[in-house]
């Protein structure tokens, strides 16, 4: 019988979160620690590193099966395409902020539309229109 209970499997910013918190620790035990392992039938523990790496190539919102862009060049670049992740969540990714210029707690007002999503940058003085007296 095992002596622990098996960690709940981490995705998405979650994942993230956790294994910046881990810093100090290896791939292998931030894997493990993060729920990327199994335990045998006679109670060996091993680790799931393809799954916990693949796991944060998506959390990254790093598309490995996408073509590579026109200039020849590796590294990110903007497909102006994302996936809801496992979690429910949509990422939007740093190439598109920096594109855009954006800094920490720049706010965005949301509007959903029946197949799409809208955001509109509010400056710090503005105040939505739902939050006006």
């Amino acid at each position: 019988m095992s002596k622990t209970k098996k960690i709940e499997t981490l995705t998405g910013e979650a994942l993230l979160r956790r294994v910046k918190e881990l810093e100090n620790l290896s791939k292998e035990e931030k894997a493990k620690e993060c729920g990327y392992y199994t335990v045998t039938k006679n109670g060996v523990e091993r680790v799931n590193m393809m799954k916990f790496l693949n796991a944060l190539i998506d959390a990254e919102g790093i598309q490995l099966d996408s073509k590579q862009g026109g200039n020849g060049r590796g590294g990110r670049s903007a497909s102006y395409r994302i996936s809801v992740q496992s979690n429910g969540n949509l990422l939007i990714g740093s190439a598109y902020t920096k594109q855009m210029g954006l800094q920490p707690g720049d706010e965005f007002e949301i509007s959903l539309g029946r197949k799409h999503i809208r955001l509109r940058q509010l400056n710090a003085d503005e105040i939505p229109e739902d939050e006006e007296s």
